[in-house]
């Protein structure tokens, strides 16, 4: 199997080109890189070179050894390249979702995967810095991964899953760096959970405190300690990150996905999805979407 039956590229829209739910891969990019979009997690590592990652989330020029993690949905690109040599390493939102939706309760990858994308105002995107001595050790994990993409996913998927896991604990160590992480408390996972389980659900403070038998100002409190946002602003975050799928693999008119979504108001839907993308929900799909989509051959 060749990266490019994994990784395809349509326009601006990266995609899993078959059942693949894991992908690592070496690309050289000798200039810039259009921005462009997908709806899995990616994390891009600096192999060699330098180059400008230009995202939602800002500029940052790159070089050997930094990492840069983005939620589903988020756009980026990259600018002034010079023989910037990147490791792309990329996992469905729906293994995240399942498979390791345990690591909501581990406080290092915790936070690299679910919360730290989020806090001090970042907008799906993380960036770290890899030690040396944990390079050539995190790169020896998505080799490995790579040349399990040739075997049979039905044997081992658990493998790959295995050596995905290790590889981003890696970037998760290097994100805390030497500071020692706290567990998440658990009635913040089970938040989560609720609210994602139902998102297009009417949701208020008062109803997701009941439910975990807590006072809505505590629960307001623990949420920001660990996720750096009130219950309802991650709600609104995991909505936008849904919708974003929709506008990108389906044909749902924009007013249908926010009422999917949990946002029957179309005005304050826009203003939401603009709010973290950084662009209307229309312009995002125009933008993003295969030009062959918009012309209505499929």
């Amino acid at each position: 199997m060749t990266a490019g039956e994994t990784i395809q590229q349509k326009f601006t829209l990266v995609y899993f080109g078959d059942d693949t739910f894991a992908y690592a891969g070496r690309h050289l990019h000798e200039e810039s890189l259009p921005v462009h979009t997908h709806s899995f997690i990616e994390v891009a590592f600096v192999l060699g070179g330098s180059g400008v990652h230009h995202s939602v989330d800002g500029r940052r020029r790159l070089g050997p050894g930094d990492a840069v993690l983005l939620r589903p949905g988020v756009w980026h690109g990259y600018e002034d390249c010079d023989d910037l040599l990147l490791y792309n390493c990329c996992f469905s939102a729906e293994l995240l979702r399942r498979e390791l939706s345990w690591t909501r309760d581990d406080p290092v990858l915790g936070h690299l995967l679910w919360t730290g994308p989020y806090v001090e105002q970042r907008r799906g995107v993380l960036a770290t810095h890899l030690a040396p001595d944990v390079r050539d050790e995190f790169a020896a994990h998505l080799d490995t991964l790579a040349e399990l993409r040739s075997r049979p996913q039905h044997l081992y998927r658990g493998d790959l899953i295995a050596q995905l896991t290790l590889a981003l604990g890696h970037v998760a160590r290097s994100v805390g760096g030497d500071t020692r992480p706290q567990a998440v408390h658990p009635a913040v996972v089970e938040a989560m959970r609720l609210i994602e389980s139902r998102p297009a659900h009417p949701w208020t403070l008062t109803e997701l405190a009941d439910l975990l038998h807590l006072a809505p100002g505590y629960v307001v409190r623990l949420f920001k300690s660990f996720t750096g946002l009130p219950p309802m602003a991650y709600l609104s975050r995991y909505r936008v990150e849904l919708a974003a799928e929709m506008l990108l693999h389906t044909d749902r008119t924009v007013r249908a996905i926010a009422e999917q979504v949990g946002w029957p108001d179309a005005n304050y839907f826009a203003r939401r999805f603009r709010a973290h993308y950084g662009l209307t929900a229309s312009e995002y799909r125009t933008r993003f979407t295969p030009r062959y989509k918009l012309l209505g051959r499929v």
